[in-house]
């Protein structure tokens, strides 16, 4: 059985080793450091570590200043006051001037569970792929979202990695994460199935219902959603003829739009969309909610076997 971590615990561990090796590299949270563990990195280096306490557009300004005086920061909170709350000045002092700002947030998806629809972003994904000059990466679990983080300290300009709340499976076993590159977890011939985040894992688990009803099907892990690995997807689907997507996010802008708008010009195929429908979410157990929002991986297999259908 694969070893369960939670993917922020990591990232806070992370932060420390990372301090130590680059001095420029400082980390911001809005009073949630203990939830995004960047406290971890705030008891090792409190010279560098700032609370900007619940103020996160002015943090966001703050992070932008210090980038531009040529340190490198991590902005950590809840993805929904980041991407929600923040927008316009992630949008308007982060990207339309290219800072090197690194905003990892934790607590996306439906997954954050009893919180309910006030922390649990459903949009986010959507909000920050459509911020031109924005990076946008949904890693899988604990080992991947080390790496891409090790790979947003090496890239120059804006940077958004949206992380889940839950312990999930380890999944990921690449060397080097490459922004911009998908891995293939499976291959397959009869479906491809594309999902990111913790979607991964529940993909896998329908992967093997999939083969028990003699259905062959291809999984790529797409943690990054921007910009998006047209090479990997276009080769797939040209073998298997149709596309399952599968996130933890609205179904309007986020993985399966990209793919959608990546396919329509290149190489239209069937598709079917696993992700939450047009709606909010609500308080309960995570994994309760997964299924109530039908994006557990039986309706993975259910969309697969629809999918292959229209193609057919």
């Amino acid at each position: 059985m694969a070893e369960m971590q939670m993917a922020r615990d990591a990232y806070g561990s992370l932060l420390v080793e990372l301090g130590k090796q680059d001095s420029r590299i400082v980390v911001l949270d809005a009073d949630l450091s203990s939830s995004t563990k960047t406290g971890k990195f705030g008891k090792a280096y409190p010279e560098r570590f700032f609370n900007c306490g619940i103020a996160e557009q002015n943090m966001i300004g703050v992070a932008a200043g210090l980038a531009a005086s040529g340190k490198i920061p991590f902005v950590s909170t809840f993805s929904i006051f980041a991407s929600g709350r923040a927008w316009e000045q992630i949008r308007n002092t982060v990207a339309v001037c290219e800072c090197n700002v690194k905003i990892v947030v934790t607590h996306g998806g439906i997954s954050v569970g009893p919180d309910g629809v006030s922390h649990q972003s459903l949009e986010d994904i959507s909000l920050m792929r459509s911020i031109p000059k924005m990076t946008v990466i949904v890693p899988c679990d604990a080992p991947e979202a080390v790496a891409a983080v090790k790979a947003a300290v090496e890239y120059v300009g804006p940077v958004f990695i949206r992380l889940g709340r839950p312990k999930v499976p380890n999944i990921w076993t690449g060397d080097t994460f490459v922004i911009g590159k998908a891995q293939k977890v499976i291959e397959g011939t009869d479906v491809t199935i594309v999902a990111c985040g913790i979607m991964v894992d529940e993909a896998v688990k329908a992967v093997e219902e999939l083969k028990k009803k003699n259905i062959s099907a291809e999984l790529l892990n797409m943690s990054t959603i921007k910009p998006l690995d047209k090479e990997s997807l276009l080769a797939s689907v040209q073998k298997t003829g149709c596309v399952v997507t599968c996130e933890e996010h609205s179904v309007i802008g986020g993985l399966g739009s990209a793919v959608a708008e990546s396919l329509i010009s290149e190489f239209p195929v069937p598709q079917k969309f696993v992700g939450i429908k047009d709606c909010f979410g609500q308080s309960g157990d995570p994994s309760v909610l997964m299924d109530a929002y039908e994006i557990s991986s039986p309706n993975i297999v259910q969309a697969a076997q629809d999918v292959i259908a229209l193609k057919r």
